[in-house]
């Protein structure tokens, strides 16, 4: 159970320089507000019939703050992305840089290169001056002008470096791996007695940050999945028994396959790493994409990545850099399997296999994200420049928070069976609430 000194946020010290944002603090003078110390957004907004609502959990709101604890034309500041591509990231740098420079008058703030490598001064990829210039359009491209990449680099090294430039606060950019790194920096930071600001802004189409309502990028990726949608119902309903299988991203968690579903309203059948399946059996996928075919000549099948891995015959577990386990491929695999048994069973069809992953990705942000990014960006800067750390900027009840990096990190974030989410996507769809043959009876009384 989740007690309040999980949510707790660290601080550097006490802040004591007033803000350059020449905010208001009484609240009715037409003019925005600071953040009071001691904000915060309750944990807890529904109730169950009989549950008293907990009013001592809550996470700390984001937003400036009236004193802060670095002082601006002292400050350097840095950005890195690191992980995938993503879109946003642009924005997210642009924003951060914004902030900074205009409004608290930070000048010294460095891009740092082709993510955490760029740490590491083995690496040749040395730190990058930013300048108002240099980050004025970027928020209309895809991908990130720093560069990013995957793996792990030491620790301390990162840290000398930290200090050999006289960086003060770090933003890190990126999903679980990077905010577990930057804990990680935070941590050797703490052991050495230095002062330095280590903040997150989480990053991951996937959508799969605990205790955050939402990443940036992943209303982009929506967005486009729909376009890819009506594609591949298209094709599959231009032939006879045509089947339109797309695989999108998503890892453990099956967020981008239901939200893609029901923004698009045209899929059969959606396949997620939470619900098991079967293919073979009486209430197989197979059995009921037979049925689907017979009585309307057509369907739309989404699977995500990590759905029906244990499907797959077993093969040498292989992972990338950062140490997550590359999952096989299963919308290959799908494919195959149901050509198979259709051809087994001779059974007319026309099977298109459609995988957008790379493509989603790397686009520039849409318009809802470029707002969500830069919203995030700003109250990063906020929660840096007061002297946070060791923390995330989350959104929980539509409203921005601060996260400590070991919550958001402690396990990933899925899609639950018994969800509203998973409820709509069944309905949706048509399909039953099970697809494995041995499928447990519902008790609805």
């Amino acid at each position: 159970m989740l007690s309040q000194s999980e949510l707790k946020i660290k601080n550097l010290g006490e802040a004591t320089i007033y803000s350059p944002l020449r905010l208001s603090t009484r609240g009715d003078d037409g003019i925005a507000d600071y953040i009071p110390e001691g904000s915060v957004v309750f944990f807890q907004n529904e109730l169950l019939r009989g549950e008293e609502r907990n009013l001592d959990l809550h996470f700390e709101k984001a937003g400036p703050r009236q004193k802060i604890f670095f002082e601006p034309p002292k400050t350097k500041a840095a950005i890195v992305t690191c992980g995938g591509l993503c879109p946003g990231l642009n924005n997210v740098i642009r924003s951060i840089f914004l902030e900074l420079y205009h409004h608290y008058g930070v000048k010294d703030i460095l891009g740092i290169r082709y993510g955490f490598k760029g740490l590491n001064p083995d690496s040749g990829f040395d730190p990058i001056p930013l300048k108002p210039s240099d980050v004025s359009e970027i928020h209309k491209l895809g991908g990130t002008i720093l560069g990013t990449s995957r793996g792990k680099e030491e620790i301390s090294t990162i840290v000398d470096t930290l200090y050999n430039y006289g960086i003060d606060i770090l933003f890190c950019i990126g999903g679980d791996g990077t905010l577990k790194g930057a804990h990680a920096i935070y941590e050797e930071i703490t052991k050495r007695g230095y002062k330095k600001s280590v903040i997150g802004i989480p990053k991951t189409i996937d959508n799969d940050i605990n205790y955050v309502e939402k990443t940036f990028g992943f209303d982009t990726c929506i967005g486009i999945t729909r376009e890819i949608l009506a594609s591949a119902h298209a094709e599959a309903v231009g032939a006879y028994n045509g089947i339109g299988l797309v695989k999108f991203m998503g890892r453990d968690s099956g967020f981008v396959a239901a939200h893609a579903t029901l923004s698009s309203l045209e899929v059969n059948f959606t396949l997620i790493p939470e619900v098991p399946f079967d293919l073979e059996g009486p209430n197989g996928l197979f059995t009921h994409l037979e049925d689907r075919l017979e009585k309307r000549k057509h369907a739309v099948i989404v699977v995500a990545e990590g759905a029906g891995q244990d499907l797959i015959p077993d093969t040498e577990i292989e992972k990338d850099e950062s140490g997550n386990i590359k999952h096989k491929d299963i919308g290959a695999f799908l494919s195959d399997a149901i050509k198979d048994h259709l051809n087994n069973k001779k059974i007319t069809f026309s099977l298109k296999y459609i995988d957008p992953s790379y493509y989603i990705r790397s686009v520039p942000a849409n318009a809802n994200d470029s707002i969500f990014c830069d919203q995030l960006a700003r109250n990063a800067v906020h929660a840096g420049m007061a002297g946070k750390t060791d923390m995330v900027i989350g959104l929980w009840h539509g409203l921005f928070t601060h996260v400590p990096l070991t919550l958001a990190t402690s396990s990933r974030k899925k899609v639950s069976p018994e969800s509203e989410l998973w409820r709509n996507v069944i309905e949706a769809t048509g399909q039953p609430f099970s697809m494995k043959s041995n499928k447990p009876e519902i008790d609805s009384n």
